[in-house]
C-alpha cells in the first residue's frame, strides 16, 4: 500500500495573513487564489519531473537561525543570482551566505516575519 508521495501542503501560522500574502507575490512571484492558498504544479511539457524534499532536523538545529520558527520552507528558483539582485533592490533581507553543491545553487532570505526561506536553483537532474 502506497502511504506518503510527495508534499501535499505546507501550512504555516502568520500574525498577519494577507499582509505576508502580499510579500510573498511581490517578492518571490507566489500569488495567492481567491481562497489565499497556492498549489505547485509539478512536471513540464519535456517530461521533466520536480522533486520536493521532505527532511526533519534536530531541534537543536541553527540551520533556520536567525528564525526562532520551526520550519523552513525552501522554494526552487530559476537564476538565483538574477533573482537575489532583484529582491536586493526591492529591500529583502538576504543572507550573504551562498552554497554551491551537487544538488545546485542555495541562498537564503527572511521574510517580514523573521521566517528564514531557501532558495534553491536546481542542479541539471532535480
Amino acid at each position: 500500500m502506497k502511504r506518503v508521495t510527495g508534499i501535499g501542503g505546507i501550512f504555516f501560522k502568520a500574525n498577519d495573513p494577507a499582509k505576508l500574502q502580499s510579500w510573498y507575490a511581490k517578492h518571490l512571484g507566489i500569488v495567492p487564489r481567491q481562497d489565499g492558498s497556492v498549489s505547485f504544479a509539478w512536471g513540464s511539457d519535456d517530461a521533466k519531473v520536480g522533486h520536493t524534499i521532505w527532511a526533519p532536523f534536530p531541534s537543536d538545529t541553527e540551520y533556520f537561525a536567525p528564525s526562532s520558527a520551526p520550519f523552513m520552507i525552501n522554494y526552487r528558483v530559476e537564476n538565483l543570482d538574477a533573482l537575489l539582485e532583484q529582491l536586493h533592490l526591492e529591500g529583502v533581507e538576504i543572507d550573504p551566505k551562498r552554497e554551491t553543491g551537487e544538488f545546485g545553487k542555495f541562498a537564503w532570505i527572511m521574510d517580514p516575519e523573521g521566517n528564514r526561506i531557501e532558495l534553491w536553483e536546481p542542479a541539471a537532474g532535480w
